[in-house]
């Protein structure tokens, strides 16, 4: 069986619902790269399981087993295959997509919420029983939680193996695993290597003490450098620092993250988009690359993006211009909505001035270790900014009591912004505090918590935009992508 015609890549909000056999096989006899992350092929004569692109001989189609997951996979007694690596490519658009408990289960685990709550914690924060959502994810994935989470493991594991000289004793706590022994026993069972022989067979040199190079996968097309030009627009002192040539592009900042503090550094090269990062905690590393796959949504589908907006004459020339254009995301929504709220009514400039200020006197000097260049300091907690007299802050009293209530929100739970959170109630939530209005809150959705299908039309420069390209009609026929379109608006601007 061999591959003919177009091969038409699983709809946004598909996964867990893997498209019918033959079309998988098509995908995979024609190393199709789309489908890479979406499904997982296991082959029965070999015990292996790949990606669609693998380089390898295509299997016959008696021998393949299809799965939504590789923990699927996996505990399907299937190794990670040596030449694809399918435990390291972009994970499925959809569990991003999806508002549904299994697409906030399945952010949740990549941000590692199993490994810190266990299976019961998940279950608490989705508001479902053990036993219902152990249903929900099996019926979606082909696998329960904790063997999703074990995955995870393996490839947090995988990554300190092969990206830094820590001992062996210390990589596998920091990737989760709770003895030594089941972290041998699980990267045996995972890539049929022993950590020792993964090691080994590493390519490059680890970098210095204290620091891990990653590369993140991503699907192309990929308009990497203005995603970081984006975010060097915005760059707060202190906090973030930014860097362009011809050549490259980087962007560099901290971040909180469960067990303790980080700085990482993006780069882009015009090819791949790689990160360099400084962990307080080891143990933090697979939530520090979950949010930074967020923070670029790198597992979006850029061709099924384009190809719709694309159908709109006033947004073809941006699309050619800037194909694989993402939504430039936050490792950090709760400090995401509280620079939005910084930002209402005033320019981009203003907006960071204020956020700068508010750094300097509110924020959390790093530890010495993590300082890297200019980036010095941390974001200032929820905590802190609740404590403070809302008549002392530099800012109109207004917006002052305003971000003191959100903080306060923000501190006591009763707004979860976490990747698990449901965004049509964040968005109730933040439309009824005091002084948040739809600007901060649809800037909310679409760059906190990665809503595709917001266009920001009370934004001035949009609303000039919209007028300027014929786009102030009805725009529901941009849905599901509107926040891919708000994002070529912003760029067209520039």
């Amino acid at each position: 069986m061999t591959s003919t015609g177009p091969i038409t890549a699983p709809p946004a909000g598909g996964a867990g619902q893997l498209p019918d056999e033959a079309t998988c096989y098509r995908a995979l006899s024609g190393r199709d790269p789309r489908f890479d992350g979406w499904i997982y092929v296991g082959v029965t004569s070999t015990g292996i399981y790949c990606r669609p692109s693998c380089p390898a001989r295509t299997p016959k189609p008696g021998n393949c087993r299809w799965f939504a997951a590789a923990g699927a996979a996996q505990q399907a007694g299937f190794r990670a295959c040596r030449r694809c690596h399918p435990d390291a490519v972009p994970g499925s658009p959809a569990w991003n997509l999806r508002n549904d408990v299994a697409g906030r289960a399945m952010r949740l685990i990549a941000d590692g919420t199993v490994d810190r709550e266990g299976v019961a914690g998940l279950a608490s924060r989705l508001g479902y029983s053990e036993r219902q959502l152990q249903r929900v994810l099996i019926a979606e994935t082909g696998a329960p939680p904790l063997v999703l989470a074990r995955a995870q493991r393996a490839h947090a594991a995988r990554l300190l193996i092969e990206n830094s000289a820590l001992p062996m004793t210390d990589i596998a706590f920091a990737a989760g695993f709770s003895s030594v022994r089941q972290f041998n026993e699980t990267v045996r069972e995972v890539f049929s290597l022993t950590p020792t022989q993964l090691r080994t067979a590493r390519k490059g040199v680890a970098p210095g003490p204290g620091i891990l190079r990653l590369r993140l996968p991503v699907r192309q097309p990929f308009a990497g450098r203005a995603l970081l030009e984006f975010f060097g627009r915005r760059t707060v002192a202190g906090l973030e620092a930014s860097r362009f040539t011809d050549e490259t592009v980087s962007f560099a900042r901290s971040v909180r993250l469960p067990a303790g503090a980080a700085t990482f550094t993006l780069h882009y090269d015009g090819e791949s988009l790689q990160a360099q990062a400084r962990l307080q905690e080891l143990s933090d590393l697979g939530p520090l690359v979950a949010r930074l796959r967020r923070m670029c949504d790198l597992d979006a589908d850029p061709e099924a993006v384009d190809r719709s907006l694309a159908r709109h004459r006033g947004l073809a020339a941006m699309v050619r211009a800037r194909p694989g254009l993402r939504i430039p995301g936050t490792p950090a929504a709760d400090e995401l909505v509280i620079r939005a709220l910084l930002g209402q009514q005033i320019s981009l400039q203003g907006g960071t001035t204020a956020t700068s200020r508010l750094v300097a006197e509110y924020g959390e000097p790093l530890p010495d270790n993590l300082v890297d260049g200019s980036v010095t300091m941390l974001f200032p907690s929820a905590e802190r900014l609740a404590a403070a007299d809302p008549e002392a802050l530099a800012m109109p009293r207004a917006r002052g009591r305003a971000l003191v209530g959100l903080a306060s929100a923000l501190a006591t739970g009763a707004l979860d912004l976490s990747p698990g959170s449901d965004s049509r109630q964040v968005c109730r939530q933040l439309l009824s505090l005091r002084g948040i209005g739809p600007w901060t809150t649809g800037y909310t959705a679409l760059r906190g918590l990665g809503d595709p299908d917001v266009l920001l039309s009370s934004d001035l420069i949009i609303a000039r935009q919209l007028q300027r390209h014929d786009l102030t009609d009805d725009t529901s026929y941009l849905a599901p992508w509107r926040s891919y379109a708000t994002v070529h608006l912003w760029n067209g601007a520039c």
